[in-house]
């Protein structure tokens, strides 16, 4: 069928057409903020990336996230100037005002608070109060660093903590404003008041941005690009975190399924090539070039999911911790005020609240690593603890990897006949077996710290505490971590502002609201959160608050109660409730372990060390069976 157009037609036609070619011809893309292009970088023999590129344009959000010991820091580094790379650019747009975070801070330590963020040679006086009290910058920097916690502007550097001076840096550069923001690691040494607030001030306005962070829920709640550093290059994801996830999982099934084809083919040729050269062919020199092509290929490694660290063979006694009417104070500051507390077997507690609210005090002093001043912990003896602290463990850089962890054990008994050398769990940990043998001193911090986690593990605990345990681990190490936890047969205590790893370990929460006020929160942080917001947070449903009132009232009226006639409880607690279906899992475990034993004994046709072995484990499997079987029925009645 033959068009026909009219005069006009044509005419708007070209017209239009003409206006496109304009407008091509004549317009100038804007240049990002931030250009990467072909960065290169080796410390010695250890190549970080390759040949990388990437840009940042204005409005952009972008979270870069890799592996512990990958580049991540050094990247930042090397945009900031603060090291040289290998080769390539970094090309920042005209005039454009950079604002900086890094990991570590170096500030002088006789400055106060207000020159750390604006400089000794500022044009106001904090001692003027019509300055002070006038000046748009000094209330503005006033404002967020309370939002930071930091209160006395006055104040010497040096006479704060690490945690407090990371604050003020951070509180430096969303002061000046810039046009882009290089964030290493904002939210370490934030509690989780301080990230949300942090969260909502991102999120404001047209703010250009790349961070490095492993808070989940951060990334996924301002990033709108993820970059991705793996094998030595950069992997772009233009939407946030839960979006990366699904991308990311689709690139690995394509490229495995590419190196499990490449190796296929490269059986057949590399059978070809093993034959004489007269014998190739004529096409053998194309065919040559495109063998070691395919080789590369399929050398790669295919990247599987990591196992499921189980560890089964824990056991733990009923009797775990009694916190007896604890009080401990600093001063005017109170941490504990008669708190009472019965700590439940196979319970996974989280420990919440603002910096300075006592939660790492208490684990202390369940530690007894501080005393308290009224009150004591009654432990149960079959508990063996496990204590990942905030400070970390001091490792001798002569040291190498694997000799750190064989120190304390050469296996971690798995239960059920299976254990796991020092080797295999430094691997589950994403420790290559070449990286084993390296010395501490080539470690990144968050790689030191992924060491010490697993020092604690390999001491085979049945109580495992871990203070603030995500600070510098990179999102696959949290990833295996928690399913470590989430499987873990004996009880746990997680102090952390991670809210992701957090709802996906604990079953219930402690808040530290401070000044000794302390809820127990049936739930996770999000359940909390919702719950907080909600109508019924005002009512106090669903919650109780143990003050010295409480505590005391609940004590006088025992010992005023003592000759009536008790109320019978109708109904069970959580704890209670979650210990009655642990228990029917535990019985039904071992009565099946009980049968398989009492039919080996019966056949007659295991060795003499086996009979030995099932001679001694039955007896405890029927002690252990009328155990929980006199718990379950006092549950039940």
């Amino acid at each position: 069928m033959t068009r026909t157009y009219s005069r006009s037609a044509i005419k708007n036609k070209f017209s239009l057409l003409s206006l496109i070619r304009n407008f091509a011809q004549n317009f100038t893309p804007l240049t990002p903020f931030l250009d990467i292009q072909g960065l290169t970088k080796r410390f010695g023999e250890r190549l970080l990336f390759d040949n990388i590129s990437f840009a940042v344009a204005e409005g952009e959000k972008v979270g870069l996230i890799a592996q512990n010991g990958t580049g991540k820091s050094t990247l930042l580094s090397i945009i900031a100037g603060d090291e040289p790379q290998d080769s390539g650019s970094i090309i920042f747009r005209n005039g454009i005002r950079v604002g900086f975070l890094r990991q570590k801070q170096n500030f002088d330590p006789d400055a106060t608070v207000l020159d750390a963020c604006f400089g000794k040679h500022r044009d106001f006086d904090f001692e003027d109060e019509y300055s002070y009290a006038e000046d748009s910058r000094i209330l503005k920097a006033k404002q967020i660093l309370t939002s930071l916690k930091i209160k006395n502007l006055n104040q010497k550097m040096c006479e704060l903590s690490g945690g407090q001076q990371k604050r003020v840096a951070l509180a430096n550069v969303l002061i000046t404003e810039p046009d882009i923001f290089i964030l290493d690691e904002p939210t370490n040494h934030l509690d989780l008041q301080m990230i949300e607030w942090l969260e909502n001030f991102l999120r404001r306005g047209n703010k250009t941005l790349l961070m490095v962070t492993h808070d989940r829920y951060f990334l996924d709640n301002i990033c709108n690009i993820i970059l991705e550093l793996d094998d030595n290059t950069i992997y772009t994801y233009r939407g946030n975190f839960s979006y990366y996830l699904e991308k990311r999982q689709e690139r690995i099934d394509v490229r495995n399924a590419n190196i499990a084809r490449a190796n296929n083919l490269y059986r057949t040729e590399l059978e070809w090539m093993r034959r004489q050269p007269q014998a190739r062919g004529h096409k053998a020199r194309y065919r040559e070039e495109a063998f070691y092509e395919l080789e590369k290929i399929a050398k790669q490694r295919i990247q599987e999911r990591q196992i499921r660290l189980k560890n089964t063979n824990t056991y733990i006694g009923s009797k775990i911790f009694e916190c007896q009417y604890v009080s401990k104070a600093y001063g005017d500051t109170v941490i504990l005020r008669d708190f009472y507390y019965n700590f439940s077997r196979y319970e996974k507690m989280g420990i919440v609240g603002n910096n300075g609210a006592g939660k790492s005090t208490f684990i202390k002093l369940l530690l007894s690593l501080e005393q308290p001043d009224s009150g004591q912990f009654d432990i149960g003896q079959t508990v063996k603890f496990g204590y990942f602290s905030q400070e970390g463990l001091s490792f001798r850089p002569d040291q190498k990897v694997i000799d750190v962890v064989r120190d304390i054990a050469e296996y971690v008994n798995l239960g059920g006949g299976k254990h796991l050398t020092a080797a295999q769990l430094l691997e589950r940990f994403l420790f290559s077996r070449k990286q084993q043998y390296d010395y501490i001193e080539k470690l990144s911090g968050g790689e030191q710290r992924k060491l010490y986690l697993c020092t604690v593990l390999m001491q085979d605990p049945n109580f495992l505490i871990l203070d603030e345990p995500t600070n510098d681990l990179d999102i696959q190490t949290l990833e295996v971590l928690e399913e470590y936890l989430q499987d873990f047969p004996g009880c746990v205590i997680v102090v952390s502002h991670d809210r992701f790893f957090t709802d996906k370990v604990v079953d219930h929460l402690l808040v530290f609201h401070g000044n000794g006020e302390i809820q127990d929160f049936p739930g996770n942080y999000s359940q909390y959160r919702e719950w907080k917001q909600s109508p019924n947070s005002q009512k106090g449903e669903l919650t109780k608050t143990l003050t010295q009132t409480q505590t005391k009232s609940q004590s006088q009226s025992q010992n005023q109660n003592q000759n009536k006639k008790p109320k019978l409880k109708t109904k069970l607690s959580y704890k209670e409730q979650r210990e009655l279906e642990q228990l029917e899992k535990d019985l039904a475990a071992l009565e099946e372990e009980k049968k398989l034993i009492v039919e080996q004994l019966s056949s007659g046709n295991i060795p003499n060390e086996t009979i030995i072995s099932h001679s001694k484990r039955l007896p405890e499997l029927e002690s252990l069976i009328d155990e929980k079987e006199t718990r379950w029925l006092e549950l039940q009645e």
